[in-house]
């Protein structure tokens, strides 16, 4: 018979079953506001669906699942043959199978695309992010399959299909396929042009023989690869399938599975090429260029990424509050704590919209606003990526000890935070890259201080960033020891210029004090106290 010490109370109830896109108001105005009046009723309505789905518990144990039971390397079968295969858990693949059959791999063949896929990813980066690297790859390889237009008519509708299909076998076999991405090297990282990976022409046009080492190689079990080799003409991309149209394995040895810090439940290899056969895409020695596509795409999925991994932190630490009790009363309502969940909220709210802001850019395609992307997109990723790891561990602090526990989910998603920072190019190379684009092109500044003038003279803190950045970029001589001061200060007005036009004025106000009026601290919850904080708190939580 259980004694009164065992009594449970005052603990938080799951939050599970519940819509974790209706749930969170500030990706569902986000989808309101940039998806075509026609096309409205039915994007919320599916973004609704995928919510229900990423909130029920069974969706949450599988993710749970998969994490737990991390992939395993089968190098050779019983016999001694070399198969070179990825074991995962079947959770894994209901996951995985959700995810593709949402859509989340078919932006480019619907209208309003971009911007449903985005908020999509959002919500299903909160159940489980391993499975969003295939997801995202194989969404982003189409802009850079699309340098061969006949490859592209051959592969973009396995690409964009919303069948899953985990089977190895020819992939015009199949009605949906995943891709991978090879490009970095031991020796080299982010520094691509110095790939040692060499492509020998054969007889038949278009195709080569690689062979070479990539220290990492996303997703291995994916049914083909774009990857960077040396050709004779230079730095080119390659489309390297893992099963030949005879239906024979292409020779791609997976060395090892790399141990990471999070991002479990997802395989990041080591690969050897020996003789594999490769389709060249695009032109010799254009092999960055035909690959930058790509890369932006993912990029803007680890910005998508990163906003739903806050999200989730700052649903659980609001949901806990509201629930728990301490010293009288609830968390929620002690004014300490609900600066702290206002401020988490705020940089919640900032990274999604801005994230969907640019998924809207994608879907418009006009010069404007691919010039805008071209300096927002690596601000974007160099800003909200970081910026995910701190709010994640102060999130799991608001549960104090319980989220130091992994049962609450709060250690999985501080493991997954860095992730996306890291990921597609580091902070440097992201501050770079905005840098180039200043110099290169006169027109992203342009579009970009065209979008932030849309909300001059709503604040006058907004006001005095954007006077100050002004002169910043005045003078780019030597601007790359500043670089990242710079490109923050361009990603911060980029965000109180969207939220002074489009959140409630709570939000708008709270954000441009803390973040660009200079009055709030380095931590989390130290925003000014005369602010209507717990009006951004109740915004932020998750009805269930």
């Amino acid at each position: 018979m259980a004694g009164t010490t065992h009594t449970v109370t005052n603990q938080t109830p799951p939050l599970a079953q519940y819509d974790v896109f209706t749930a969170d108001r500030a990706l569902t105005e986000a989808v309101e506001r940039h998806l075509d009046p026609s096309l409205r009723d039915e994007g919320l309505s599916e973004l609704s669906a995928l919510g229900h789905t990423s909130g029920s518990a069974q969706v949450q144990e599988w993710g749970a699942q998969a994490n737990e039971n991390p992939p395993r390397l089968r190098t050779h079968d019983r016999y001694g043959h070399r198969i070179d295969e990825v074991d995962f858990h079947p959770a894994w693949h209901r996951l995985l199978g959700k995810g593709v059959s949402a859509g989340l791999t078919g932006a480019w063949a619907r209208p309003g695309g971009h911007v449903r896929r985005a908020a999509g990813f959002v919500v299903w980066s909160q159940v489980e992010a391993g499975n969003g690297c295939p997801l995202s790859m194989t969404h982003a390889a189409v802009p850079a399959l699309r340098a061969d237009p006949a490859l592209a008519a051959e592969w973009e509708p396995r690409l964009t299909s919303a069948v899953y299909d985990r089977a190895l076998r020819p992939a015009h076999e199949k009605s949906g396929v995943l891709f991978g991405m090879g490009m970095t090297e031991k020796q080299g990282g982010s520094d691509v042009r110095a790939n040692t990976t060499s492509a020998r022409p054969l007889a038949e046009d278009g195709t080569y023989e690689l062979t070479g080492h990539k220290w990492f190689c996303s997703a291995p079990m994916s049914d083909a690869f774009l990857v960077l080799a040396q050709a004779p003409g230079g730095l080119t991309c390659f489309l390297v399938p893992r099963v030949l149209e005879d239906g024979s394995r292409n020779v791609f040895l997976i060395q090892r599975l790399k141990d990471k810090l999070g991002n479990r439940s997802n395989a990041s290899s080591e690969v050897e090429f020996a003789g594999t056969w490769a389709r060249r895409v695009g032109d010799e020695g254009g092999g960055v260029r035909t690959i930058i596509g790509m890369v932006a795409a993912t990029r803007l999925d680890c910005v998508l990424g990163s906003a739903g991994l806050m999200r989730q932190a700052v649903a659980q630490a609001v949901h806990h509050c509201t629930y728990r009790e301490a010293f009288g009363g609830k968390l929620v309502d002690k004014p300490l704590m609900r600066n702290v969940l206002a401020d988490l909220a705020l940089e919640s709210e900032a990274a999604t919209t801005l994230a969907l802001r640019l998924a809207a850019a994608c879907d418009d395609g006009s010069e404007r606003e691919r010039a805008l992307l071209r300096i927002a997109v690596p601000a974007a990723k160099y800003w909200v990526t970081k910026r995910c790891a701190p709010l994640a561990v102060e999130a799991a602090e608001c549960l104090g000890g319980n989220g130091y526990v992994e049962e609450s989910g709060m250690p999985r998603l501080v493991r997954e935070s860095p992730l996306n920072s890291v990921w597609e190019g580091a902070g440097n190379v992201q501050a770079l890259d905005v840098l180039r684009a200043l110099n290169r092109d006169p027109q992203v500044l342009d579009a970009y201080l065209g979008e932030v003038g849309r909300a001059r003279g709503a604040d006058h803190r907004l006001d005095g960033a954007i006077k100050d950045l002004l002169a910043e970029l005045a003078d780019l001589e030597g601007a790359e020891g500043r670089a990242r001061r710079l490109v923050e200060r361009l990603a911060l007005v980029l965000q109180g210029s969207l939220l002074v036009r489009y959140a409630p004025p709570q939000v708008a106000d709270a954000f441009c004090a803390a973040r660009l009026g200079g009055d709030g601290g380095a931590a989390f919850g130290t925003l000014p106290h005369t602010l209507d904080l717990a009006t951004v708190v109740e915004r932020a939580r998750p009805e269930v």
